[in-house]
């Protein structure tokens, strides 16, 4: 596959961190102390997750008085963009990358991540895109990658979240990332049937490659998803 003149491939080793389900506001405060603490000798690193159910709140749907929505807690986080839910099923990747380093600004960043989503269908025979003005990738139409990103320090934390299969009917709750009526869509709707860790590993192996990074040499990268 022929890859996108954008990138540029860098051959950094990057640390991957597979933590399986996780709370999402522990991991939003761990992100923000990693961004704080790290140096300019610090290697980047992929977090992919999952969070039990929750919705998020981007900096620019914050309005500070929802608490829950349908009995989901809201937590407010300090990423672009509107409120989008997170849950099982889904898998959410993290991205804690020195900007500043490689040289990259954050539009660079995010078409880059689009791009992991959009080939990772591809290999499916599905045809993804993107939207001007609106981060994510969507498939006929409905969305199935949501994407926010904060940028401190130079250095990038929080990052995609992947419908692969999980119940949607939470997204009908909210307008997702501030577009009320959008359609969402996931993997298993598009008759694509692959476990979690199945999908994560492709997705580590798009992000890897888009990203410009290497890995560690290691035999296999187990997911802690449920069943193979």
């Amino acid at each position: 596959m022929t890859r996108p003149a954008h990138q540029s491939i860098l051959n950094e080793e990057v640390l991957l961190r597979l933590p399986g389900r996780v709370d999402y506001l522990p991991t939003f405060r761990a992100m923000q102390n990693f961004t704080s603490a790290r140096t300019p000798d610090t290697p980047d690193e992929i977090w992919l997750l999952e969070h039990p159910p929750v919705f998020t709140m981007g900096l620019k749907g914050r309005c500070g008085t929802l608490t829950h929505v349908h009995e989901i807690p809201v937590v407010y986080t300090d990423r672009g963009g509107d409120m989008t839910y997170h849950g099982p099923g889904q898998l959410v990747a993290y991205i804690l990358m020195d900007m500043n380093r490689r040289g990259w600004g954050a539009k660079h960043l995010v078409t880059a991540l689009e791009q992991a989503v959009i080939n990772l269908l591809a290999a499916h025979h599905i045809r993804a895109e993107r939207r001007a003005g609106a981060p994510g990738v969507y498939a006929g139409g409905a969305k199935i990658a949501s994407l926010g990103l904060r940028v401190r320090q130079g250095a990038s934390y929080h990052g995609l979240a992947l419908n692969i299969d999980m119940d949607l009917t939470p997204f009908s709750y909210i307008a997702p990332c501030g577009y009320p009526g959008q359609p969402v869509t996931q993997l298993v709707d598009l008759g694509v049937r692959q476990n979690t860790a199945t999908a994560g590993r492709n997705l580590l192996e798009e992000l890897v490659r888009e990203l410009g990074y290497t890995v560690p040499t290691q035999a296999s990268i187990h997911l802690p998803f449920g069943p193979e």
